[in-house]
Formats: structure tokens, sequence, C-alpha cells
């Protein structure tokens, strides 16, 4: 019995059954509540089911001593690209090898429903200084409101990297629930006549214009935030890799081997990192704490804020234009791609079957890639960083 008993002591079991470990079974049962929502539901999958694995990977027994936070363990190693922040650029690189700018470049206002969207972040900054989240912390979770999982990461790791783990599931969690959330405030905000506008097919743009898009794009953004050159820097040039015509296997390889790659690391390093108690310094620096929560509230403030600014906005852009521009591809304005455009588009196939919605909200989708970066970036200036 004494053999058992030392044996029990060993494994993991015993773990759980010492005081407060059952707070990491509730961690556990949430990253299994992500893997169902990525498989079942279909919600973010490529996010969703590498970061719900990561947190129960990460609230195991032994995670203390082999995990994200134990100097020279190997999933220490792997979160160095998180905690230093090199993860998120590679993943703009990737972004931009496979977007298209072309609706954006022909239709170029639409970049207003892009930039107002982004009225979320600076109001869900004010929220948080007012919830008595310090300044640097504020920045850090007022990011969510651009719905942009990596470069949420990215501030997060300059401003407030203790409070990493809550910000990033909360940014890709809202990311995933953009087919729940946007709807009803669709709904809300537009009569069923603006539902049912129609918008002229956007021009062809030529390759000249696309080439020169990203270069120009680039050097205009940067000199607006330099803060911010990291992730521009990398979504512009894998854009240029795209059209350029000439560097198509580098296309490839950014849009799917290392897009691919960095996601699977990215979201198991994220998950992993959400263990349930960590102490640091006599300080319980762990995910289940009163401040995951208010930035979980924050987060789906900042998302509805940001789908309302995009829509309402664009709702008043019609007062002064003659060719009048659906408002639903407002909510597109958050930096969800392509979901938030898709959500958009079957929502106007709704009420009209002939109502093709989906290229006119990609631009302003990919305008608010570029917009959440930009706000990183000024707020990394505005902040001192």
């Amino acid at each position: 019995m004494s053999e058992f008993l030392s044996f029990f002591s060993t494994t993991g079991f015993y773990y759980l059954f010492q005081e407060s470990n059952w707070l990491y079974l509730v961690m556990m049962l949430i990253g299994g509540f992500f893997i169902y929502l990525g498989i079942a539901k279909n919600y973010e999958p490529l996010l969703l089911v590498p970061i719900g694995f990561g947190i129960i990977l990460g609230n195991m027994p032994g995670a203390g001593v082999y995990g994200v936070y134990t100097e020279g363990s190997v999933f220490n190693i792997l979160y160095l690209g998180v905690r230093l922040g090199f993860y998120p650029p590679l993943i703009f690189l990737g972004i931009g090898a496979m977007t298209d700018f072309s609706t954006l470049i022909a239709n170029p206002k639409l970049i207003l429903l892009g930039a107002a969207a982004q009225f979320g972040i600076f109001a869900t900054f004010m929220g948080a200084l007012i919830l008595g989240f310090n300044i640097f912390e504020a920045g850090a979770i007022g990011i969510i409101g651009g719905a942009d999982g990596p470069t949420s990461i990215f501030l997060s790791t300059k401003l407030a990297p203790h409070l990493l783990g809550p910000i990033a599931i909360a940014a890709y969690s809202y990311m995933a629930l953009v087919p729940v959330i946007q709807p009803p405030i669709i709904k809300i905000l537009t009569s069923s006549k603006e539902r049912h506008i129609k918008m002229k097919t956007p021009r062809l743009v030529g390759k000249r214009e696309k080439i020169i898009f990203p270069i120009a794009g680039f050097v205009i953004t940067i000199l607006i935030a330099p803060g911010a050159i990291s992730l521009l820097g990398m979504l512009f040039f894998g854009n240029l890799l795209k059209e350029s015509g000439v560097t198509d296997r580098l296309a490839r390889t950014a849009s799917n081997a290392i897009i691919d790659i960095i996601t699977i690391l990215l979201g198991i390093c994220v998950g992993a990192s959400t263990q349930a108690i960590r102490i640091v310094d006599g300080v319980n620096m762990g995910f289940l704490t009163a401040s995951s929560i208010k930035i979980f509230t924050l987060g789906a403030f900042s998302f509805c804020i940001a789908t309302a600014a995009g829509v309402i906005f664009a709702k008043f852009m019609n007062l002064f234009l003659k060719d009048k521009i659906n408002p639903m591809i407002g909510a597109a304005g958050v930096s969800a791609v392509p979901d938030s455009a898709r959500v958009v588009h079957h929502l106007g196939q709704q009420y009209d079957k002939s109502n093709f919605l989906l290229m006119h909200a990609m631009a302003p989708n990919v305008a608010g890639v570029i917009g959440s970066a930009v706000a990183a970036g000024v707020l990394l200036g505005i902040l001192g960083y």
C-alpha cells in the first residue's frame, strides 16, 4: 500500500485533488468547449481547435514544470514566438499573400468603413481605464475591438504581457463568434429597404495598380504609425509577392506553409499560457481572475461597438453619395477576414437572393486589417513605445 501511495503521489490524479486545483479542471472544460465550437459548429476551427487543445495542455498536471513558463522547456522555447512578438508579423505575411485588395482599390472610399470600425478600439480603451486598468493595460485591451487576434497578441506583448492570455483568448473567441454577434446588430441598425440596396459591380483593377498599392500603402501607413512597421510591412510585402506575378512560389509558401505552421504554434502556445493559477511574487497571475472577466466583458462591448460604428458610418456616407452603399457592409470593417464579409453576404442573401455583397464587403474587411494595425501603431506611439 505504501508503494502504491508513493506512486499515486507522482500522478496527475493526486495533483488534481490538492486545494484549489479544481480550477484547472474548469480551464480544461473551457478548452474542450473551444474544441467543440471549432469542430461541431465550425467556428474558426483553424484557431479554436489549437487554442482549445493548448488550454487543456497548459492546465494538465505537470504543465507548471514542462509548460510555457518554465525556462528551457520545449513549450517555453515555442512560446518565445508569442512573447517576443514574431509570430504575428509572419501571420500578417500570409494574410497579405492570400488577400486580394482589388475591391478596395476600385472603390477606395470604402476604406472609411474600415477606419470607422476601429472606433471600437478607442471606446474599449476608455472603458478599460474606467474599470481600473492602467493606461498600458487599457491600450492592450482596447485592440480587441479590432477583432484581430495577431494584432492583439502583438500589442499585448509590448504593453501588458501579463494579460496576454486573456486578451488573446478574448480576441480569438469573438473572431470565431462573428456569425453569432454581428447579424442581430446589423438588423437592429438597418431598415429592410437599406438591406435590399444593390451596389454596382466594381471596376476591373489593372496589374499595375495592384503592384503599386502595397508599396504606396506601406509608405503611407508607416508614416502615420511607425510602431506598426513589422505588421504592416509583412502584410504589404506578402501582397506584393502575390501581385508581382514573378514570385508565385514565395506567395504560395507564405499563404500556405508559413501561415499554417505559425497558426499551429501560435494557437497551441496561446492556449497553453492560460493556466488557471500562476503565482508570481505572491500574486496570482493566472487566467481565472477578476481581470480576465473584465477583459472578456470589454471584448464583447468593443466588438459590438466596432460593428455598430461601421454600419452607422455607412448610413452617414449614404447621405452624401449618389450611388448608395449597402450599410450592412460597414459591419465588415472589423478585421475578422473573411468571416465578417461572409456574414454580411449571407445576411444580404436572406433578403434578396440576387444581391451579392461579398466582393463589396471584402473592401472594408481588408481595410479593417490595415486599420487595426495602424491603430496598434498609434497606441504604441502615444504610449511611448
